[in-house]
């Protein structure tokens, strides 16, 4: 059923196991999306410009789940794609479908597309990032949004780090995660045509900056895990080890924050220009 003023597509959702909205069920058990989305292909996103840009790196939208006074808002985006379902509901009902109130906008049920392989991001992409084994969502997709801020070509990640493409992961990302070309790397220190520099808190370890005079090729910043950071076999096999010269009394940064101050340090470094 739908209402003067909407869209011609949108569907009225009164009950939250409506089974039209499976989808949306569950979002805030991490544990479970986690799993099912890559297994179902899809992933969601959050707010009206997180769709879009989505959208617009080619994610096809399988539906849209609203409150009716984001409907508005979304009429752009409708126009440009006649046919894209969309859900309404109330707050009560969309807050029983998916665990919690949404206060963002709306949010899209998006199709998944298939992971390049990493030598066809890493052709032209200049430099890169590599995330080895980040398990905070929140980290990754600031992560993704440092890489973008500062230019790297393309991000790449281990299979052990958490998904860039999980909501969370979006949201913080504000969407960048479609904006820098990335994908699965089985191996962080398989990167031909870069040299790999592993950061590291490790006091021996040669500034940064330094490191980063020494190349002769691009670089490819490797950052590991919260907390423990990168196995010893992956610093043992980098091309460079590298440290962020900090304050005594502080021993290392969150790893997103790493990230920028690296990438920062490469755009600054005249590296790129050689």
């Amino acid at each position: 059923m739908t209402q003067a003023g909407w869209p011609a597509t949108a569907e009225t959702i009164d009950d939250p196991a409506d089974e039209r909205v499976r989808e949306y069920t569950g979002l805030t058990d991490v544990k479970l999306r986690s799993v099912r989305e890559p297994a179902e292909g899809l992933f969601m996103a959050e707010s009206v410009k997180v769709i879009e840009r989505a959208a617009d790196a080619g994610y096809p939208i399988r539906s849209i789940l609203t409150e009716a006074k984001w409907l508005p808002q979304l009429q752009p985006l409708l126009a440009a794609r006649p046919g894209t379902t969309v859900y309404v509901g109330s707050a009560d009902v969309i807050g029983a479908t998916t665990g919690f109130r949404m206060h963002r906008g709306p949010m899209a049920a998006m199709q998944r597309l298939p992971l390049p392989e990493p030598r066809d991001v890493l052709r032209g992409a200049g430099w890169a990032v590599v995330l080895d084994g980040l398990v905070d969502h929140t980290n990754v997709g600031a992560a993704f949004r440092c890489a973008a801020a500062f230019g790297a070509g393309t991000v790449l990640v281990t299979p052990t780090c958490a998904d860039p493409l999980y909501r969370r992961s979006v949201r913080v990302s504000m969407g960048t995660v479609f904006q820098v070309p990335w994908t699965r790397l089985a191996d962080p220190g398989d990167l031909t045509g870069l040299t790999t520099v592993a950061l590291t808190p490790d006091p021996d370890a040669p500034r940064l900056s330094d490191a980063l005079r020494e190349l002769d090729s691009p670089p490819a910043l490797v950052v590991g895990t919260e907390g423990p950071g990168l196995d010893g076999s992956v610093l043992a096999r980098a091309d460079r080890l590298a440290r962020i010269e900090m304050a005594p009394g502080v021993d290392s940064l969150n790893v997103a924050a790493a990230v920028a101050v690296a990438c920062y340090a490469v755009r600054e470094s005249g590296i790129l220009s050689r």
